[in-house]
């Protein structure tokens, strides 16, 4: 006569997962909690029991013992369209998701931009709700960081609002690009191969993105001897649209302008079409260079020479950096800054 293991017919419990892996019920609590403090040999027995259990934590009771929800938040400053079309997003999600997938959080997305969505937002960011937040895309305006510091909730910020970039700013936990370095680059490039009147189409003053990145174009030309000509400075919101009208205008400015480096991807894709429009020759008569390294610019005609980003890097370091403040442990550095780098393709 043969048995076979079954699983019960009731819902299985802590204690049975402890005497289906031989260790203390501390041990699987540990464990299901995302503690650090396991043994690898206990963790992967307290696994294997939970699997073959079917074992599901009661998260509402967990909740009352450990006082987290295991819920955390990204929130970002930006339309659904954007989000949802721009691919820098949706590689900050898969980044982010790949920072917590060894942990037993949940992770939900809003968008905070009209007064309303913004109202509801605030509304559920506190502690009943969610254990932490990942801010994405802040202006200089957004109260948001404040808030949740009032709140007492940590938050990780992707990216820097402009005034954050001040020596007397308010201290906060964030993963940054090295924006400056990444305009360098591009600026350096383009003086390399003989380009003398280089534009830029910088973006929003009020991100510390658009604030740094035009930094790096203007130091760039500064070590050269030469004086940044504003005439040469445009700006757009890092969208193709607005990319397209800062080309038409600096065109318009500058007949002369031989290259133009766009602080986006998108930007840089607006001002190609507005240089074909206009029977620039790319990169002929006008090399451009972006700033993302995003799909679009191996689909864009031609290819498009940009900074290349890591963002889904970016994304898991965010979701490292709340995972250990929520966790309470020990942050050695709790400023992240990413390298760039030049990938050279056809439009420079």
């Amino acid at each position: 006569m043969t048995t076979q293991r079954t699983r019960s017919l009731g819902r299985p419990t802590l204690d049975a997962v402890a005497a289906r892996a031989g260790v203390g019920r501390g041990t699987v609590s540990r464990v299901v909690n995302g503690s650090p403090q396991v043994s690898p040999e206990a963790r992967a027995a307290v696994q294997a029991a939970i699997a073959e259990l079917g074992y599901v934590p009661n998260r509402a009771a967990r909740a009352l013992v450990t006082q987290r929800t295991d819920s955390v938040a990204l929130v970002v400053s930006e339309s659904e369209e954007r989000v949802f079309t721009e691919p820098f997003f949706a590689a900050i999600v898969r980044g982010v998701s790949s920072g917590l997938i060894d942990t037993s959080m949940q992770l939900w997305l809003a968008m905070a931009q009209s007064p309303a969505e913004r109202e509801r937002i605030e509304h559920h960011l506190t502690n009943q709700h969610i254990d932490g937040v990942l801010l994405l895309s802040l202006h200089d305006a957004d109260p948001l960081p404040t808030l949740l510091e009032q709140r007492g909730l940590p938050a990780v910020l992707g990216g820097r609002p402009a005034r954050m970039l001040q020596p007397d700013a308010q201290e906060a936990y964030y993963v940054d690009m090295d924006n400056a370095g990444g305009a360098r680059q591009a600026m350096e490039y383009l003086f390399g191969r003989g380009r003398r009147r280089v534009a830029t189409i910088a973006g929003p003053q009020d991100m510390g993105a658009g604030v740094t990145r035009l930094a790096g174009y203007r130091q760039a030309i500064e070590a050269t001897g030469a004086t940044v000509d504003e005439k040469l400075i445009a700006y757009g919101d890092f969208s193709e649209a607005s990319g397209t009208a800062a080309m038409r205008q600096l065109l318009a400015d500058n007949p002369d302008v031989d290259a133009v480096f766009a602080a986006s991807d998108p930007m840089a894709y607006g001002a190609v079409r507005a240089l074909q429009e206009a029977g620039r020759r790319i990169p002929d008569d006008v090399a451009v260079v972006g700033f993302d390294d995003a799909p679009i610019a191996r689909q864009s005609n031609p290819p498009l020479t940009t900074v290349h980003q890591p963002i889904e890097e970016m994304g898991r370091e965010m979701a490292r950096l709340l995972v250990s403040r929520i966790r309470r442990e020990e942050i050695a550095q709790p400023h992240v800054l990413l390298d760039t780098w030049l990938v050279e393709r056809e439009t420079a």
